[in-house]
C-alpha cells in the first residue's frame, strides 16, 4: 500500500512539471525570449493609410523640424520649428496621421541654419541613463538590500521613450548640463560612465522581423509604429501605410520616381564612379529611411547611412528594420566614427546641411572620410535652382570646394526626377595645396591623426595626403571583389600582424581560416537560413575576415559590417 502510494505521488509530480513545460522556439529570427516576454500581447492597430496629395511642385515639400531638414529663413516658421519635443502632444499610433500643407523648401542660410539656432529638445520626465546607472550600483552594494548579492533581477528602463529609447542619446540629465546646443550638441552621444542594467522593452504587439529581401520593401508596422514620416513625406514616395505594413516604393525627396533610376543617373553623370567595381563602400549623409542605401545593394554597393535621432522620429529604425546598414549620428561638434579615407564616394541628398558655413567645418569632416580620389555627390536644390538664397550658395560652396581643391567634375540635371547633382572629387596627391595661393582653409598640423575617430572635436583644417608610396591611401584599392581577398600594398611585411605573421601573410592567413569557418560551419552547422540574413555586426573584425568571406554567399554579400 505503501509503495503504491508514493508511485501516485511521483506521478503526479511528474505530470505538474510537464504542464508548465513547453518546447522553446530557438528561431533565430524571433525576438530572445525575455524580450517576448516584456511586450504586451496585443498589437498595434496601424493607423488608415494616408491619401498622398499632389505637390504643386516637384521643388516643394512640407516643412520639417529637423536637423536634416534644416528649416526655414521664415523667422515664425522657424520658431515653431524648435519648439522642445516636451511641449508637442505625442503622437499616438492608433490616430491617423494628418497630411500637411505642402510649402516651398529654402535652403538655410548661416544665420537661420537650425544647425545653429535649434535649442535643446526636453523629451521628457523619464528617468536619465546616469539615474538608472546610479540606482543600480546603489542596489548592488547597499547591505540592507533583500535581493542577494549574487543575482540580479532584470527590470525594463523606467522611461517615457518606451521602445524608442536610446541610452546615450535620451541622457536628459546630460543634455541639461550642456553649455551650448547651438551646435546641435544636444543630439550628440552622452553616456555616463556606468551603464545601467535595464532593459529597453519592445513596441507592443512586436512580431518577428519580414525577411530579407522581402523587408526592403515592408515591415511590420507594430514593430516601428511611427506615422510622422508619412505625413510629411508620402507624397515624396518615401514611405506609406498599407494594412498592418509600412510600404516603402523606393523613393525620396530627390527622387521620387525611384532610387535605381537616381543611382544609374549618377554614373551617368560621371562614368567613373563604377558602382560595384571602383566605388564599393559609400557613406550617405542625412539618410531618411535609406532606400538609397538599400537600393545599392542591387549595385554591389555598400552603403554606411546615418542621421540624427529627430523630430521624425529615430529615421535609422526603419532602415534597420529593413535590412539595411545604418546608425544614429549627427555632424555636429566631433568627428564622425570612422577612420580617415575609408570611404570611395559620399552622397547627400537634399540633407541640407549648411556645408558652406563657419569655414567649411562640416564639408572637411567629408573631405577627412574620403580616399583620395574619392567622390563627393550633392544633390541639394542650389545646384540646380535659381532662387536668390541658392545662388547665394551654391557660390558659397563653389569657393570652399576649390580652395579645397575639389574638382567639379560633373554638374547636371535629371529630367525624370528633375534635380540635379553635382559631383566633386577629392585630389590624389598634394600638389593643389602646395599651389593654393593662400592656406585657407589651413592644413592640419602633423600631430592630427585623421585616424583618430572616437571623441575627437571638429577642426577646420584638411590632412595632407600620403606621400610615402607604402602608405594607406596612396593609391586606389583594387576594384571589387579583387580586394576582399588580396593584402593590400600598404601591408608591409617588416610589420609583424596580429597572429604573428608578417602582415601580408597575416592577412591572407585570417582570409583562409575564415573562408573555411564559415564554409564548415557557419553555412551548414549553424542551423540559420542566411539568405533570410541581412544585417550582420562582427565585433572583432581584425581584418575583417568573416564580413570577407561571408560574400562568396548569395544574400550574405552586402550586410556585414566590422567593429
Amino acid at each position: 500500500g505503501v509503495a503504491a502510494f508514493v508511485g501516485l505521488c511521483l506521478v503526479a509530480v511528474w505530470m505538474a512539471s510537464s504542464a508548465l513545460v513547453t518546447p522553446a522556439d530557438f528561431s533565430p529570427f524571433q525576438a530572445p525570449l525575455w524580450r517576448r516576454a516584456a511586450a504586451p500581447a496585443e498589437a498595434n492597430a496601424p493607423p488608415a493609410a494616408v491619401r498622398e496629395e499632389e505637390t504643386a511642385a516637384d521643388d516643394q515639400e512640407p516643412p520639417v523640424a529637423d536637423r536634416q531638414q534644416a528649416g526655414s529663413t521664415e523667422k515664425a516658421k522657424g520658431a515653431d520649428e524648435q519648439q522642445s519635443a516636451a511641449e508637442k502632444p505625442e503622437e499616438k499610433p492608433d490616430e491617423k496621421p494628418k497630411v500637411k500643407k505642402v510649402e516651398a523648401e529654402v535652403f538655410p542660410d548661416a544665420k537661420d541654419a537650425e544647425l545653429l539656432n535649434q535649442t535643446a529638445a526636453e523629451p521628457g520626465s523619464w528617468r536619465t541613463q546616469a539615474a538608472e546607472s546610479n540606482k543600480e550600483t546603489n542596489e548592488r552594494t547597499n547591505p540592507s538590500s533583500t535581493v542577494p548579492a549574487a543575482s540580479h533581477s532584470w527590470k525594463l528602463c523606467d522611461v517615457d521613450a518606451g521602445a524608442d529609447y536610446i541610452p546615450c542619446l535620451d541622457n536628459v540629465e546630460a543634455i541639461r548640463k550642456l553649455r551650448s546646443d547651438k551646435h546641435y550638441e544636444h543630439r550628440e552621444r552622452h553616456c555616463p560612465e556606468e551603464a545601467p542594467t535595464c532593459l529597453v522593452p519592445l513596441p507592443s504587439g512586436y512580431r518577428s522581423p519580414i525577411r530579407w529581401p522581402e523587408s526592403r520593401d515592408q515591415i511590420w508596422y507594430s514593430n516601428v509604429p511611427h506615422t510622422k514620416l508619412v505625413e510629411y513625406k508620402g507624397h515624396q514616395n518615401w514611405v506609406n501605410v498599407s494594412g498592418e505594413h509600412l510600404v516603402f516604393p523606393g523613393g525620396g525627396t530627390q527622387f521620387k520616381r525611384g532610387a535605381l533610376h537616381y543611382i544609374d543617373f549618377i554614373q551617368e553623370a560621371k562614368k567613373d564612379v563604377a558602382w560595384g567595381k571602383r566605388t564599393r563602400v559609400v557613406l550617405d549623409v542625412g539618410c531618411g529611411v535609406a532606400s538609397f542605401g538599400g537600393y545599392l545593394f542591387d549595385r554591389d554597393v555598400l552603403t554606411m547611412s546615418f542621421a540624427p535621432k529627430d523630430e521624425h522620429e529615430a529615421q535609422v529604425q526603419f532602415a534597420l528594420e529593413r535590412g539595411i546598414p545604418a546608425i544614429s549620428a549627427v555632424m555636429g561638434t566631433k568627428r564622425l566614427p570612422f577612420p580617415g579615407g575609408v570611404f570611395d564616394a559620399v552622397h547627400c541628398a537634399r540633407c541640407r546641411v549648411p556645408w558652406h558655413i563657419e569655414g567649411g567645418k562640416l564639408l572637411l569632416e567629408l573631405n577627412r572620410l574620403l580616399r583620395p580620389g574619392g567622390y563627393f555627390v550633392w544633390s541639394a536644390t542650389p545646384v540646380y535652382q535659381k532662387l536668390p538664397e541658392d545662388v547665394e550658395i551654391w557660390e558659397a560652396m563653389s569657393v570652399l570646394t576649390r580652395s579645397m581643391c575639389w574638382n567639379l567634375v560633373n554638374k547636371v540635371k535629371d529630367r525624370v526626377n528633375r534635380v540635379g547633382a553635382a559631383i566633386f572629387q577629392k585630389p590624389m596627391d598634394n600638389r593643389c595645396y602646395d599651389r593654393r595661393s593662400a592656406a585657407n582653409p589651413p592644413l592640419c598640423g602633423e600631430s592630427d591623426n585623421p585616424d583618430a575617430a572616437w571623441n575627437v572635436s571638429l577642426q577646420s583644417c584638411m590632412h595632407r595626403l600620403p606621400r610615402d608610396p607604402t602608405m594607406r591611401g596612396l593609391r586606389w584599392p583594387e576594384e571589387w571583389p579583387l580586394r576582399v581577398e588580396r593584402p593590400p600594398y600598404w601591408l608591409k611585411s617588416s610589420e609583424t600582424g596580429v597572429y604573428g605573421k608578417p602582415a601580408p601573410e597575416d592577412f591572407q592567413a585570417d582570409y583562409e581560416h575564415w573562408k573555411r569557418v564559415i564554409s564548415n560551419s557557419y553555412m551548414e552547422g549553424l542551423g540559420i537560413d542566411w539568405s533570410s540574413v541581412r544585417n550582420v555586426m562582427d565585433m572583432k573584425a581584425v581584418y575583417g575576415g568573416v564580413c570577407s568571406s561571408f560574400t562568396k554567399y548569395e544574400g550574405v554579400g552586402h550586410e556585414c559590417s566590422s567593429n
